[in-house]
């Protein structure tokens, strides 16, 4: 059996605007070509905080100062894939953003985040980042061939079409 990865996932907000991570520079990418927030695997024995603190920094070269837990988000693909993101936003920082070597770092209006090629299931916590939702679960089931199947909220079946 497979171990499930443990990952943070963060989008820095600052007028009106998402840092998002165009993934276009590793050709074994899960998330190749889309866009998505900062953020990456826990080393061993670190809390979501730390990871995310050190994968924002290693990305971006900022340091947060405010974030905020807005929810775990349960990403299944396929039969391989497993991930519990632990999904942040944060609004302030120091520090002089570097490139990083994932790809490319874009502030995105948010409201045009959605006509991005982001991952379907992405617009569900978006639509709850945006509505101010308090923590969530939010379990998102796709095919090997991206289609998402499954989308459960807090225990709760929802439409994949959000």
């Amino acid at each position: 059996m497979k171990t499930p990865e443990l990952t943070t996932l963060c989008y820095l907000e600052k007028d009106g605007q998402y840092l998002m991570l165009h993934r276009v520079k590793k050709e074994k990418d899960i998330n190749k070509d889309k866009f998505i927030g900062v953020g990456g695997h826990f080393l061993y024995g670190e809390s979501p905080d730390e990871c995310l603190c050190r994968e924002v920094l290693e990305e971006t070269g900022l340091t947060l100062r405010s974030f905020r837990a807005r929810g775990i988000v349960t990403f299944v693909y396929g039969e391989d894939v497993v991930e519990y993101m632990h999904l942040y936003t944060a609004d302030t920082w120091q520090g002089e953003m570097h490139e990083c070597d994932e790809g490319e770092l874009v502030w995105i209006p948010k409201e045009r985040v959605s006509e991005l090629p982001i991952w379907e299931g992405d617009k569900v916590f978006f639509q709850l980042l945006k509505e101010d939702v308090p923590f969530f679960s939010l379990k998102l089931v796709y095919t090997k061939d991206d289609r998402l199947t499954e989308v459960m909220l807090n225990g709760q079946p929802v439409q994949p079409t959000i």
